[in-house]
């Protein structure tokens, strides 16, 4: 019998998005299965609405944190305070614009304390600050990355708890909500930005040499160093854009839910981006990464979070059946365990290896 890696559908298998994009599907199918109206998709208030629409909709800021995570794992690093850094440009930004409803000439009208521009500038701006100060615990004072990223973690939530006193704060400029509910040519506006910032960085990574650097700095830093990288630098940039991409997020949750919880915005979401971004095959050891991969890790999550919510699954329970779904994702995506699995499927009988 033949080796499966010589036929077409054993190199297919070998590829390293060949799993991801098989659980997807599968996941899909399942939703389908269990819901008829699934996969139906019908413009309506003058866009396209539908479960499919909805997934996509959702997963734009899981979406963002694992291309920001992909970049911090491929440099054998972890930022576990990107919750943290959504908690605090959400709520930095709702304090700034707060919104009121105010007549004007016998007209309604939104009023906001600042201009909506300003605030997303800052968010923005303090969730780069955030980045700067892990990057520089990390690649300046040596510190771990769980270690340094963990210092955020803690202290995020107390920032964010700070900004808002403790309190939910409820946006009420309709402007703002463009951002997390707003659609562009029938599809969600939330979609637009985080496939600009795909496709920007995929541009980044294959175009120009950052791609490479970044591989060198996570497969041994001390020879990129040697070689000319400079590798201290390009961590804290990572670093940074990881925390954008956290503050872009929790601009789009804040927009989306019209308020912002200091205690709870982006809570676990830092683990979410994580399994996505080991789903799509970046390696946790650094050096190999896969941005199309971490897109599609997030997209699986969210689409196997839909299906537990919408099969009836217990609240108690879904989180374990998350968890084995991507235990088995995992496994399947181990060359070793492909390995144990292929030579006990195909291992010669007993009669084939006497004669």
């Amino acid at each position: 019998m033949s080796e499966p890696s010589s036929t077409l559908l054993g190199k297919v298998l070998q590829h390293r998005l060949a799993w991801p994009v098989a659980t997807l599907v599968l996941l899909l199918a399942l939703n389908a299965a269990f819901n008829p109206s699934f996969l139906h998709i019908e413009w309506r208030d003058g866009h396209l609405y539908g479960s499919l629409i909805d997934i996509l909709n959702r997963a734009a800021p899981l979406v963002l944190v694992a291309l920001g995570m992909t970049l911090v794992i491929a440099t054998r690093g972890i930022d576990i305070s990107v919750g943290a850094v959504v908690a605090i440009a959400a709520a930095l930004a709702a304090a700034m614009i707060g919104g009121s409803l105010v007549v004007k000439d016998g007209a309604a009208a939104d009023v906001s304390r600042f201009p909506m521009s300003v605030a997303i500038v800052a968010a923005l701006a303090v969730a780069l600050v955030c980045g700067l100060w892990n990057g520089l615990l990390v690649a300046r004072i040596g510190m771990q990355p769980i270690i340094a990223t963990l210092i955020l973690m803690v202290a995020g939530r107390g920032i964010a708890q700070l900004i808002t006193g403790g309190q939910i704060i409820t946006i009420y400029y309709a402007p703002y909500f463009f951002i997390g509910g707003g659609y562009l040519l029938g599809l969600p506006f939330a979609l637009f930005i985080a496939a600009g910032v795909a496709l920007l960085l995929y541009l980044a990574v294959t175009r120009t040499a950052l791609g490479l650097f970044i591989q060198s700095v996570g497969i041994n830093p001390d020879a990129a160093y040697l070689a000319g990288v400079r590798a201290r630098r390009l961590i804290v940039g990572v670093y940074m854009f990881c925390a954008f991409c956290a503050g872009l997020a929790g601009l789009i949750i804040s927009s989306n839910v019209k308020s912002a919880d200091g205690n709870n915005a982006g809570l676990l979401l830092e683990l979410d981006a994580i399994l996505a971004v080991t789903l799509g095959g970046t390696s946790l050891t650094g050096g190999r990464f896969s941005l199309v991969g971490s897109v599609i890790g997030a997209l699986i999550i969210q689409t196997l979070t839909y299906a537990i919510y919408s099969m009836g699954v217990p609240p108690e329970i879904n989180l374990v059946v998350k968890a084995v779904v991507v235990f088995l994702v995992m496994l399947l995506q181990s060359a070793e365990f492909r390995g144990q699995l292929r030579s006990l499927v195909f291992r010669p009988s007993t009669r084939e290896a006497r004669s």
